[in-house]
């Protein structure tokens, strides 16, 4: 649904996945509440984004990863359209294990819409 078809943002553009606000940092402007965790793209590449950044910094020791998740309507939600990752310029050199730390996670997005489920995620 869109703004068109009564999907009007209820929920509120501060219940952000991380359940933060960062107007100085890159963010998602993604509500995550009240959306279906196994086929919202919104929600589901949250918490994956944030999942793969978390394991390349624990995993590679790079001091921070920015990672985005790109959609496309009609796509696999298994196969996103791209996955970027940003990496500190001093620390390129871990990109290659950055990617494959991605594919792993994107090959494991099911495990992430269960662990929604559960409650194993905070979502705001």
């Amino acid at each position: 649904l869109s703004c068109e078809a009564g999907d009007d943002g209820e929920v509120g553009r501060g219940n952000r996945a991380n359940g933060l606000i960062t107007p100085m940092r890159t963010m998602n402007m993604e509500a995550t509440a009240g959306k279906n965790p196994r086929t919202h793209v919104g929600k589901l590449y949250n918490v994956l984004a944030n999942q793969i950044a978390k394991s390349i910094v624990d995993e590679t020791g790079v001091k921070e990863a920015n990672v985005f998740i790109v959609s496309q309507i009609g796509r696999r939600i298994d196969k996103p359209q791209n996955i970027t990752i940003l990496l500190p310029k001093d620390q390129m050199d871990k990109s290659e294990k950055a990617q494959r730390i991605a594919s792993d996670w994107v090959e494991r997005i099911e495990e992430i819409s269960k662990g929604i489920l559960k409650g194993e995620y905070s979502l705001f």
